[in-house]
C-alpha cells in the first residue's frame, strides 16, 4: 500500500512548517541520493557475467572495432584493430571511400557527394529511388544555402566554363569521366561590377563574413567557414544595367539588379556603402582593390547569383518532375512529398534563414542524410546498418522507459549518459 504522512497537533501553538527547498535541508538529501546512484551503478557494474575463454572481452572489443568502422574512422579502426587482433569485415578502402562521400555531404556538397556514390557505388542509388530523391532534395537545400558545388560554380566560373553540365540534373545520369570537378578554395573575395552614375565600371571587392560549423579535418576538401566566406561575398549580378526580373510560374520573385546614385551611394537590396568624403569609384584607381565590410549585409539565395539563382530554380523543376516519376512508378509516399514542399518552401521567405522552415539550413541538418546514405552502402555490402554499439545504447534507453512505467524506482538512479562520454 502507497504510504503518506501523519503529524499530529497536540497541544495549542504548534506549528508544522514545510520545506520545498526555499532554505537548506537539515537532512543531507544530496548525499542519500548519491548514496543511491552509487548502490545502482554497482549493482549494474558488478552484474555476473560469463566470460569463458574471454568472449566477453572479444565481444566488447567487436563492438568498439564496429563502430569505428561504420562510422569511417579508418586511422583509429585500424589502430584499435592492431591492439585488439582483430580484423575487419570491410576492406580500408571502402571504408576510406565511405569517408569520402561522408565528407562530402557533410560539407554541404551534395552535387559532389552524388556523383562520387554513382562513380564507386555503380547502381546503388538507382535500386534505391527514396534515398536518391532524399540526396536531390538536401542538394536543392544546399543550393539555396550556396554551398553545393553546382551552384559555387555557377557564381565563381564564368558560365561558358560550367554551362551544360548534366550533373544538376536530377533525373539524368551523372557523367563518369574522372574527378573533373574544380574544388574552388577562395576564402574571403569575389570580384564584382559596380557603377555609380555616369562613371565607367570599377572593381569592388566584398569580404563575407560567417560562421560555419567545424572545419573538416581533410586538407583536400573546402572546410563550411570557407565555403561560406566565398558565397557571402556574391551579392549581385555583374550588370547594372540589368533590372529586377520577376520569375514566372515560380513562387518567389528574384531581383538582381544593382542601383546607384549620383552620390556616391551603391545598394544591392540588402546593404549600402556610401564614401564619406564624397569621392565615387572614379577618384579610385582600377587596379585598386576595396575590402568593404558591411555588418548588416544579409545573406543571399545561392550566394546573390543570378546564374546560380536560375540554375537552383531550374534544379527545382526538375526535382519536381522526379517527384511526379516517383510517384507514377511507387504511389504516392508522403516522406517525400513532405521533403520537397519543406525544401520548396525556403523560397517563400526573403530570408530563409530566418524563416520558420530556416532549421533546413542548419549543417546539423546533413547528418541524418549523411547516415542514411552511409547506412545505404553498408547494407549493400551485406554490412548491419546500424553498429551493435548504438544498437546496445537503444535497446538500454527502451528499457529504461519500460522499468519507468512498471514503477521500478532505481531506474531513476541510473542513466545512458553516465556510460558515454
Amino acid at each position: 500500500q502507497n504510504l503518506y504522512p501523519t503529524v499530529g497537533l497536540q497541544t495549542p501553538g504548534e506549528v508544522v512548517e514545510a520545506n520545498f527547498g526555499q532554505s537548506p535541508f537539515v537532512f543531507d538529501i544530496e548525499d542519500y541520493m548519491w548514496e543511491w546512484r552509487m548502490k545502482t551503478r554497482l549493482t549494474i557494474e558488478r552484474f555476473p557475467v560469463s566470460d569463458r575463454k574471454g568472449e566477453w572481452q572479444t565481444a566488447l572489443q567487436k563492438i568498439v572495432s564496429t563502430y569505428l568502422v561504420h562510422h569511417g574512422f579508418c586511422s583509429t579502426a585500424e589502430a584499435f584493430a592492431r591492439s585488439a587482433g582483430q580484423s575487419f569485415e570491410e576492406e580500408i578502402t571502402s571504408i576510406k571511400n565511405r569517408q569520402k562521400i561522408q565528407k562530402l555531404v557533410l560539407a554541404g556538397r551534395m552535387g559532389e557527394a552524388i556523383d562520387t556514390t554513382h562513380q564507386l557505388y555503380p547502381g546503388l542509388l538507382e535500386r534505391r529511388a527514396n534515398l536518391l530523391f532524399m540526396l536531390k532534395c538536401r542538394q536543392f537545400i544546399e543550393m539555396v544555402n550556396g554551398t553545393d558545388s553546382e551552384v559555387r560554380g555557377a557564381a565563381i566560373r564564368s558560365p561558358k566554363s560550367h554551362g551544360g553540365s548534366s550533373r544538376s540534373s536530377p533525373s539524368m545520369s551523372p557523367s563518369h569521366h574522372g574527378s573533373g570537378y574544380s574544388y574552388l578554395a577562395h576564402r574571403s573575395v569575389t570580384q564584382q561590377s559596380v557603377s555609380t552614375g555616369n562613371s565607367p565600371n570599377r572593381n569592388l571587392i566584398n569580404k563575407g563574413h560567417s560562421s560555419g560549423c567545424p572545419q573538416n579535418n581533410d586538407p583536400q576538401a573546402l572546410s563550411e567557414s570557407d565555403m561560406n566566406a566565398a558565397n557571402a561575398a556574391m551579392n549581385g549580378s555583374n550588370n547594372n544595367n540589368v533590372p529586377s526580373r520577376l520569375i514566372e510560374n515560380e513562387d518567389v520573385e528574384m531581383s538582381d539588379g544593382l542601383s546607384s546614385s549620383g552620390n556616391g551611394t551603391m545598394s544591392n537590396g540588402t546593404a549600402e556603402v556610401t564614401y564619406a568624403n564624397g569621392n565615387t569609384c572614379d577618384d579610385y584607381d582600377d587596379t585598386e582593390d576595396m575590402e568593404v565590410d558591411s555588418p548588416s549585409q544579409k545573406r543571399q539565395l545561392c550566394g546573390g547569383s543570378q546564374a546560380a539563382i536560375e540554375k537552383m530554380l531550374q534544379f527545382g523543376r526538375e526535382l519536381q518532375g522526379m517527384s511526379l516519376q516517383l510517384r507514377r512508378q511507387y504511389g504516392k509516399n508522403e516522406t517525400n512529398k513532405r521533403a520537397l514542399l519543406n525544401a520548396f518552401s525556403l523560397l517563400a521567405y526573403a530570408d530563409p534563414w530566418n524563416s520558420p522552415v530556416g532549421y533546413q539550413l542548419n549543417p546539423v541538418q546533413r547528418e541524418p542524410v549523411c547516415a542514411a546514405l552511409n547506412s545505404a552502402i553498408l547494407e549493400s555490402y551485406g554490412l548491419p546498418r546500424q553498429p551493435p554499439l548504438e544498437v546496445a545504447i537503444g535497446q538500454a534507453t527502451e528499457c529504461m522507459k519500460l522499468m519507468s512505467k512498471a514503477g521500478v524506482g532505481s531506474c531513476a538512479f541510473a542513466g545512458i549518459q553516465d556510460y558515454l562520454h
